[in-house]
């Protein structure tokens, strides 16, 4: 049993880890994409990897980076997780955007999945 929990975490992580990857690339490309990673790294010892488990640092790293263009990114990374993971209704979507940061929105929508 704990390895299926384990391997839902793990899976959770990566499709997580994925949707930031894919909105970065999308809006920035490649190259910048690594270097906002390589941030990451450099500044808050976060890796690719670990954004899931630790979505704060994710988000502190990001705004510190891309200053006030870090909330239109953030927006679309939720749109996507909203999208990705099909799990919530109209209704409940209205109710987690009304949590006033993106950490915290994040936390509930993968509370949800």
């Amino acid at each position: 049993m704990k390895n299926i929990t384990r391997q839902t975490k793990k899976n959770e992580d990566e499709k997580i880890s994925k949707v930031i990857y894919r909105v970065l690339e999308q809006v920035f490309g490649a190259e910048a994409t690594h270097l906002i990673f390589r941030y990451l790294q450099k500044e808050y010892s976060l890796k690719q990897n670990e954004i899931s488990e630790n979505i704060d640092v994710f988000a502190k790293g990001l705004e510190e980076f891309l200053k006030s263009g870090a909330y239109v990114i953030e927006q679309k990374i939720l749109e996507d997780m909203y999208t990705s993971y099909g799990v919530l209704r109209k209704l409940e979507m209205e109710r987690v955007q009304k949590e006033p940061d993106f950490a915290g929105q994040m936390k509930m929508l993968m509370r949800r999945a």
